[in-house]
Protein backbone atom coordinates (compact mmCIF):
# COMPACT_ATOMS: atom_id res chain seq x y z
CA UNK A 1 0.00 0.00 0.00
CA UNK A 2 1.26 3.33 -1.31
CA UNK A 3 1.18 6.51 1.41
CA UNK A 4 -0.15 9.64 -0.53
CA UNK A 5 -0.68 12.87 0.76
CA UNK A 6 -2.48 15.84 -0.55
CA UNK A 7 -1.24 19.47 -0.13
CA UNK A 8 -3.84 21.45 -0.58
CA UNK A 9 -6.60 18.70 -0.05
CA UNK A 10 -9.55 21.39 0.65
CA UNK A 11 -9.24 23.29 -2.55
CA UNK A 12 -11.88 22.27 -5.52
CA UNK A 13 -8.96 19.99 -7.02
CA UNK A 14 -8.30 18.08 -3.91
CA UNK A 15 -11.57 17.61 -2.83
CA UNK A 16 -12.28 15.86 -6.43
CA UNK A 17 -8.99 13.40 -6.00
CA UNK A 18 -10.07 12.61 -2.68
CA UNK A 19 -13.70 11.62 -4.26
CA UNK A 20 -11.18 9.75 -6.64
CA UNK A 21 -10.06 7.60 -3.48
CA UNK A 22 -13.14 6.60 -2.44
CA UNK A 23 -13.02 2.94 -1.87
CA UNK A 24 -9.34 2.16 -2.66
CA UNK A 25 -7.99 -0.17 -0.39
CA UNK A 26 -4.04 0.33 -2.46
CA UNK A 27 -4.12 3.90 -0.73
CA UNK A 28 -3.23 4.96 2.74
CA UNK A 29 -4.19 8.63 2.38
CA UNK A 30 -2.46 10.99 4.87
CA UNK A 31 -4.50 13.94 6.52
CA UNK A 32 -3.07 17.39 8.39
CA UNK A 33 -5.13 18.68 10.80
CA UNK A 34 -7.20 21.43 9.61
CA UNK A 35 -5.42 24.01 11.83
CA UNK A 36 -2.20 23.05 10.16
CA UNK A 37 -2.40 23.16 6.80
CA UNK A 38 -0.36 26.19 6.79
CA UNK A 39 2.15 25.23 9.38
CA UNK A 40 5.22 24.87 7.11
CA UNK A 41 7.08 22.24 9.55
CA UNK A 42 4.00 20.02 9.31
CA UNK A 43 3.53 19.75 5.47
CA UNK A 44 6.89 18.73 5.12
CA UNK A 45 6.69 16.23 7.71
CA UNK A 46 3.87 14.45 5.88
CA UNK A 47 5.17 15.64 2.36
CA UNK A 48 8.09 13.43 2.83
CA UNK A 49 6.16 10.81 4.92
CA UNK A 50 4.46 10.34 1.47
CA UNK A 51 4.94 8.27 -1.88
CA UNK A 52 3.31 10.05 -3.43
CA UNK A 53 2.03 13.74 -2.90
CA UNK A 54 -0.56 16.02 -4.65
CA UNK A 55 0.08 19.59 -4.77
CA UNK A 56 -2.95 21.53 -5.37
CA UNK A 57 -1.83 24.90 -4.27
CA UNK A 58 -1.20 28.18 -5.98
CA UNK A 59 2.00 28.17 -8.22
CA UNK A 60 4.39 30.03 -5.34
CA UNK A 61 3.25 27.37 -3.13
CA UNK A 62 3.54 24.47 -5.17
CA UNK A 63 7.17 25.61 -5.90
CA UNK A 64 7.86 25.74 -2.00
CA UNK A 65 6.25 22.35 -1.15
CA UNK A 66 8.83 21.00 -4.05
CA UNK A 67 11.51 22.45 -2.11
CA UNK A 68 10.71 20.59 1.04
CA UNK A 69 10.33 17.29 -0.73
CA UNK A 70 12.66 14.89 -0.62
CA UNK A 71 14.05 13.70 -4.20
CA UNK A 72 12.16 9.89 -3.67
CA UNK A 73 8.75 11.66 -2.67
CA UNK A 74 6.78 11.83 -6.27
CA UNK A 75 5.20 15.00 -6.89
CA UNK A 76 1.62 14.88 -8.88
CA UNK A 77 1.53 18.79 -9.41
CA UNK A 78 -1.87 20.57 -10.84
CA UNK A 79 -0.86 24.32 -10.77
CA UNK A 80 0.66 25.66 -13.38
CA UNK A 81 4.58 26.41 -11.60
CA UNK A 82 5.86 22.77 -13.71
CA UNK A 83 3.83 22.60 -16.59
CA UNK A 84 6.78 24.13 -19.08
CA UNK A 85 9.88 22.82 -17.10
CA UNK A 86 11.58 20.29 -18.95
CA UNK A 87 13.23 18.03 -16.50
CA UNK A 88 9.07 17.67 -15.39
CA UNK A 89 6.95 14.94 -17.46
CA UNK A 90 3.60 16.59 -18.80
CA UNK A 91 0.99 14.39 -17.21
CA UNK A 92 -0.94 13.89 -21.06
CA UNK A 93 0.04 9.76 -21.31
CA UNK A 94 -1.93 9.93 -24.61
CA UNK A 95 -0.31 12.45 -26.23
CA UNK A 96 2.74 10.45 -27.34
CA UNK A 97 4.49 6.83 -25.80
CA UNK A 98 7.47 9.32 -24.99
CA UNK A 99 4.57 11.51 -22.67
CA UNK A 100 3.45 8.47 -21.17
CA UNK A 101 7.13 6.74 -20.54
CA UNK A 102 8.41 9.70 -18.71
CA UNK A 103 5.32 10.06 -16.31
CA UNK A 104 5.92 5.95 -15.38
CA UNK A 105 9.31 7.10 -15.12
CA UNK A 106 9.62 10.42 -13.31
CA UNK A 107 9.43 11.48 -9.86
CA UNK A 108 8.37 14.80 -10.92
CA UNK A 109 4.45 15.30 -12.65
CA UNK A 110 2.97 18.28 -13.65
CA UNK A 111 -0.68 17.75 -14.71
CA UNK A 112 -2.11 20.02 -17.59
CA UNK A 113 -4.24 22.93 -17.10
CA UNK A 114 -7.78 22.32 -18.23
CA UNK A 115 -8.11 24.47 -21.58
CA UNK A 116 -4.53 23.48 -22.44
CA UNK A 117 -5.52 19.53 -22.39
CA UNK A 118 -8.73 20.16 -24.81
CA UNK A 119 -6.16 22.46 -26.68
CA UNK A 120 -3.08 19.71 -26.76
CA UNK A 121 -5.53 17.25 -27.95
CA UNK A 122 -6.19 18.47 -30.86
CA UNK A 123 -2.99 20.93 -31.68
CA UNK A 124 -0.27 18.93 -30.66
CA UNK A 125 -1.13 15.22 -33.44
CA UNK A 126 -1.97 17.64 -36.18
CA UNK A 127 1.36 19.26 -35.61
CA UNK A 128 3.06 16.01 -34.75
CA UNK A 129 1.43 14.51 -38.16
CA UNK A 130 2.55 17.47 -40.40
CA UNK A 131 -0.89 19.14 -40.85
CA UNK A 132 -1.16 22.08 -38.85
CA UNK A 133 2.32 23.75 -39.77
CA UNK A 134 4.40 24.78 -36.29
CA UNK A 135 3.64 28.54 -37.52
CA UNK A 136 -0.11 28.16 -38.14
CA UNK A 137 -2.08 31.67 -36.37
CA UNK A 138 -3.72 29.37 -34.12
CA UNK A 139 -7.10 30.99 -32.39
CA UNK A 140 -8.91 29.00 -29.91
CA UNK A 141 -12.34 29.88 -28.57
CA UNK A 142 -13.46 27.80 -25.11
CA UNK A 143 -16.28 27.97 -22.56
CA UNK A 144 -15.76 26.84 -19.41
CA UNK A 145 -18.05 25.61 -16.18
CA UNK A 146 -17.34 28.08 -13.03
CA UNK A 147 -15.82 25.38 -10.86
CA UNK A 148 -12.86 25.74 -12.77
CA UNK A 149 -12.87 29.58 -11.31
CA UNK A 150 -12.00 28.42 -7.88
CA UNK A 151 -13.26 28.61 -4.18
CA UNK A 152 -14.07 32.16 -4.20
CA UNK A 153 -15.72 32.40 -7.12
CA UNK A 154 -18.16 29.30 -7.04
CA UNK A 155 -19.16 31.16 -3.85
CA UNK A 156 -19.94 34.12 -5.84
CA UNK A 157 -21.60 32.23 -8.56
CA UNK A 158 -23.83 29.55 -5.97
CA UNK A 159 -25.03 33.34 -3.48
CA UNK A 160 -28.08 34.28 -3.57
CA UNK A 161 -27.26 37.49 -4.36
CA UNK A 162 -24.73 37.33 -7.21
CA UNK A 163 -23.90 40.12 -10.01
CA UNK A 164 -26.40 40.11 -13.21
CA UNK A 165 -23.85 39.48 -15.38
CA UNK A 166 -22.79 36.41 -13.52
CA UNK A 167 -26.43 34.98 -15.37
CA UNK A 168 -24.56 35.01 -18.79
CA UNK A 169 -21.16 33.30 -20.41
CA UNK A 170 -18.08 36.23 -19.33
CA UNK A 171 -15.06 36.28 -21.32
CA UNK A 172 -12.16 36.84 -19.72
CA UNK A 173 -8.11 36.78 -20.45
CA UNK A 174 -8.91 40.17 -22.77
CA UNK A 175 -4.94 41.12 -22.69
CA UNK A 176 -3.82 37.55 -24.10
CA UNK A 177 -1.67 36.46 -20.68
CA UNK A 178 -3.94 33.58 -19.73
CA UNK A 179 -1.80 31.18 -17.03
CA UNK A 180 -2.44 28.53 -19.41
CA UNK A 181 -0.74 29.75 -23.10
CA UNK A 182 2.77 28.98 -22.23
CA UNK A 183 2.69 25.57 -21.82
CA UNK A 184 -0.78 25.68 -25.22
CA UNK A 185 2.77 26.59 -27.08
CA UNK A 186 5.38 25.12 -25.95
CA UNK A 187 4.01 21.39 -25.38
CA UNK A 188 2.62 21.65 -29.12
CA UNK A 189 5.62 22.90 -30.78
CA UNK A 190 3.64 26.41 -32.20
CA UNK A 191 6.19 28.98 -33.36
CA UNK A 192 3.81 31.49 -32.18
CA UNK A 193 1.47 31.67 -29.11
CA UNK A 194 -2.35 31.46 -29.98
CA UNK A 195 -4.98 33.91 -29.85
CA UNK A 196 -6.85 32.80 -27.16
CA UNK A 197 -11.16 33.47 -25.96
CA UNK A 198 -12.06 32.18 -22.95
CA UNK A 199 -15.37 32.36 -21.33
CA UNK A 200 -16.74 31.21 -18.13
CA UNK A 201 -20.46 30.52 -17.80
CA UNK A 202 -23.12 29.80 -15.19
CA UNK A 203 -23.31 25.78 -15.14
CA UNK A 204 -21.01 24.00 -12.68
CA UNK A 205 -18.46 21.45 -14.60
CA UNK A 206 -17.52 20.82 -18.08
CA UNK A 207 -15.68 22.53 -20.92
CA UNK A 208 -15.31 22.75 -24.79
CA UNK A 209 -12.11 23.87 -26.64
CA UNK A 210 -12.40 24.69 -30.36
CA UNK A 211 -9.82 25.02 -32.78
CA UNK A 212 -11.17 27.10 -36.32
CA UNK A 213 -8.60 25.91 -39.33
CA UNK A 214 -8.90 27.19 -42.47
CA UNK A 215 -7.66 24.65 -44.84
CA UNK A 216 -6.20 27.09 -47.28
CA UNK A 217 -3.42 27.81 -44.60
CA UNK A 218 -2.48 24.17 -44.14
CA UNK A 219 0.74 22.14 -45.92
CA UNK A 220 -1.86 20.52 -48.09
CA UNK A 221 -5.37 20.27 -49.23
CA UNK A 222 -6.87 18.34 -46.12
CA UNK A 223 -10.80 17.42 -45.96
CA UNK A 224 -12.70 17.03 -42.46
CA UNK A 225 -12.80 13.02 -43.28
CA UNK A 226 -8.85 13.04 -43.80
CA UNK A 227 -8.26 14.87 -40.40
CA UNK A 228 -10.95 12.52 -38.71
CA UNK A 229 -9.26 10.06 -39.67
CA UNK A 230 -5.83 11.29 -38.95
CA UNK A 231 -7.15 11.77 -35.54
CA UNK A 232 -8.77 8.30 -34.86
CA UNK A 233 -5.64 6.45 -35.54
CA UNK A 234 -3.58 8.83 -33.47
CA UNK A 235 -5.76 8.19 -30.58
CA UNK A 236 -6.41 3.99 -31.76
CA UNK A 237 -6.57 2.35 -28.14
CA UNK A 238 -6.36 5.40 -26.07
CA UNK A 239 -9.15 4.95 -22.69
CA UNK A 240 -10.52 8.21 -22.15
CA UNK A 241 -9.92 10.28 -25.42
CA UNK A 242 -12.20 8.99 -28.12
CA UNK A 243 -12.51 10.66 -31.36
CA UNK A 244 -16.62 10.82 -32.67
CA UNK A 245 -17.51 9.39 -35.71
CA UNK A 246 -18.77 11.50 -38.70
CA UNK A 247 -22.36 13.11 -38.29
CA UNK A 248 -21.53 13.90 -34.58
CA UNK A 249 -23.30 15.65 -33.04
CA UNK A 250 -26.68 14.38 -34.62
CA UNK A 251 -28.17 17.27 -33.62
CA UNK A 252 -25.27 19.57 -34.38
CA UNK A 253 -25.31 21.00 -30.70
CA UNK A 254 -22.20 20.04 -28.57
CA UNK A 255 -23.13 20.80 -24.84
CA UNK A 256 -20.44 21.47 -22.39
CA UNK A 257 -21.49 19.69 -19.07
CA UNK A 258 -21.72 16.24 -20.78
CA UNK A 259 -18.99 14.73 -19.48
CA UNK A 260 -18.80 16.26 -16.21
CA UNK A 261 -17.71 13.60 -13.01
CA UNK A 262 -16.05 11.65 -15.95
CA UNK A 263 -11.93 11.77 -17.24
CA UNK A 264 -13.28 11.08 -20.81
CA UNK A 265 -12.28 13.38 -23.50
CA UNK A 266 -14.31 13.42 -26.68
CA UNK A 267 -13.01 14.77 -30.06
CA UNK A 268 -15.05 16.40 -33.09
CA UNK A 269 -13.92 17.04 -36.54
CA UNK A 270 -16.64 19.52 -38.32
CA UNK A 271 -16.85 22.03 -41.18
CA UNK A 272 -16.25 22.05 -45.39
CA UNK A 273 -13.79 22.22 -47.17
CA UNK A 274 -12.92 25.21 -46.75
CA UNK A 275 -12.97 25.99 -43.21
CA UNK A 276 -13.19 23.10 -40.21
CA UNK A 277 -14.08 23.48 -36.67
CA UNK A 278 -12.39 21.01 -34.02
CA UNK A 279 -13.63 20.73 -31.02
CA UNK A 280 -12.46 18.66 -27.33
CA UNK A 281 -14.75 18.15 -24.71
CA UNK A 282 -13.96 16.97 -21.12
CA UNK A 283 -14.67 17.97 -17.51
CA UNK A 284 -12.62 20.67 -16.24
CA UNK A 285 -12.52 18.85 -13.06
CA UNK A 286 -11.93 15.85 -14.80
CA UNK A 287 -9.36 14.93 -17.29
CA UNK A 288 -8.63 18.57 -17.08
CA UNK A 289 -7.75 18.28 -13.26
CA UNK A 290 -8.60 15.94 -10.66
CA UNK A 291 -8.87 12.80 -12.86
CA UNK A 292 -5.80 13.27 -14.50
CA UNK A 293 -3.98 13.47 -11.47
CA UNK A 294 -4.76 10.53 -10.60
CA UNK A 295 -4.40 8.90 -14.09
CA UNK A 296 -1.30 10.14 -13.73
CA UNK A 297 -0.63 8.41 -10.03
CA UNK A 298 -2.20 5.32 -11.43
CA UNK A 299 0.57 5.06 -14.07
CA UNK A 300 3.57 5.73 -11.78
CA UNK A 301 1.93 3.33 -9.64
CA UNK A 302 1.83 0.76 -12.38
CA UNK A 303 -1.21 0.18 -11.42
CA UNK A 304 -4.63 -0.50 -14.38
CA UNK A 305 -4.82 3.71 -15.48
CA UNK A 306 -8.64 3.41 -15.10
CA UNK A 307 -8.74 2.75 -11.16
CA UNK A 308 -11.21 5.17 -9.81
CA UNK A 309 -11.85 6.87 -12.40
CA UNK A 310 -15.41 5.72 -13.30
CA UNK A 311 -17.89 8.71 -13.39
CA UNK A 312 -18.61 10.16 -10.25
Amino acid sequence: MVKVYIDGQEGTTGLKIMERFAGRTDIELLRIDEDKRKDLDERKKLINSSDFTFLCLPDAASIEAVSLADERVRIIDASTAHRTNPDWAYGFPELSPEFRKKIETSNRVAVPGCYASGFASMVYPLVKLGILPADYPVSVHAVSGYSGAGKKAIAVYEGADRPADFDSPRQYALTQMHKHLPEMQKICGLEYAPTFNPLICDYFAGMVVSLPIHTRLLAKKYTVSDVRKALAEYYDGAVFVKVMPEGEPEDGFIGANNLSGTNNMELFVNGNDDRMILCSRLDNLGKGASGAAVQCLNIMMGVDETTGLGAL
